[in-house]
């Protein structure tokens, strides 16, 4: 398959080394404004979009660029005759331009997959599994607490993704949106949420803190706590972000910082280790290759997709209503 992709900008490395590992995936274009970062990618450079689509007539469309570039990206490669094209997260600039931009995608009849790649991550899917097979009894409740530690100071993000500082929704939108994605893959589709965010950095246009709660109509419940600022036990805190856990009525499993899921039988005091802690290539336990070998099996294989742009609007509709709740200081239903 032949893979063309937009942008080469802090996080575009991650898929640009994800392609480059797979054997049956040809990387034939990177684009950029900045022609010498488009270059550094090793793949045929160009600063221009559609004259990339015309020149390398790629299989697959990898978007790796800002939400404000995505409705007229996506647009363009349709229009290029790609078999599927790959967004990255946050998706578009709001939910109506996504709706938009799903409703040409499927006009069109081309697969639009948004790369959200949390819910790719090995400590997730091994916590479905488990969960699935009802080793924790039946599941009640799932924590995330978010604790990157790298929002402090007047040179937050500045480093890595300076426009963090000047977005003017930073916690949810940038980055709990992966929990309401996670959560949802884990739990089904929530029913209503409930808010409280905050802006702790005064540097910042957004807000770096909050806890948001999850309803389910079953019953269960997530909460989703977040604190840019704070960190917690790991070396490489950008591995999980964070620490997790997930409870039912048989058992807990706990998330460390370092990747590794522990069980817990209820009633027991002595955990086992049901996912250990290991050294893995790119981001967040792999995830970024994980979502893009999806992709490539879905094309080879004819298997549905996950994280379709239509499936994906709820998640941009959860947002939203998180959000309406912190503004509102109420319970907002989905």
């Amino acid at each position: 398959m032949k893979v063309a992709c937009l942008g080469a900008g802090y996080f575009a490395q991650f898929h640009y080394d994800a392609w480059h590992r797979m054997p049956d995936a040809d990387l034939v274009g990177a684009c950029d404004f900045d022609l010498d970062k488009a270059q550094a990618t090793g793949a045929r450079a160009f600063t221009d979009l559609r004259a990339m689509l015309d020149a390398t007539k790629p299989d697959i469309v990898d978007i790796i660029t800002p939400p404000d570039t995505h409705a007229a990206a996506i647009a363009v490669a349709l229009q290029a005759d790609v078999r599927v094209i790959i967004c990255q997260k946050p998706f578009c600039t709001s939910l109506e331009e996504a709706r938009q931009v799903t409703e040409l995608a499927a006009k069109a009849g081309i697969p639009l997959i948004i790369h959200e790649n949390f819910r790719f991550q090995p400590w997730y899917r091994c916590a479905k599994m488990l969960m699935d097979d009802g080793e924790i009894g039946t599941p009640l409740q799932l924590t995330f607490r978010l604790r990157t530690g790298d929002g402090q100071g007047p040179r937050a993000y500045l480093d890595r993704q300076p426009y963090f500082q000047t977005m003017p929704r930073l916690l949810i939108h940038e980055t709990g949106v992966h929990w309401i994605d996670t959560f949802t893959y884990m739990f089904g589709r929530p029913t209503a949420v409930y808010a409280d965010l905050r802006r702790m950095n005064p540097v910042l246009a957004g807000e770096d803190a909050g806890h948001v709660i999850f309803e389910f109509a079953d019953g269960k419940r997530a909460l989703f706590d977040g604190n840019r600022l704070l960190d917690h036990s790991a070396e490489n805190h950008r591995m999980t972000l964070g620490e997790g856990l997930f409870e039912g009525t048989g058992g807990t499993l706990s998330l460390t910082g370092y990747g590794g899921l522990h069980l817990r039988q209820f009633g027991q005091t002595e955990s086992l280790m049901a996912l250990p802690p290991m050294e893995r290539p790119g981001f967040g336990g792999d995830c970024v290759y994980a979502l893009q070998r999806h992709v490539l099996n879905g094309l080879n294989e004819g298997q549905p997709f996950e994280n379709e742009a239509a499936e994906y609007l709820f998640v941009r509709e959860v947002e939203d209503a998180i959000y309406r709740s912190a503004q509102t200081h109420t319970r907002v239903e989905v």
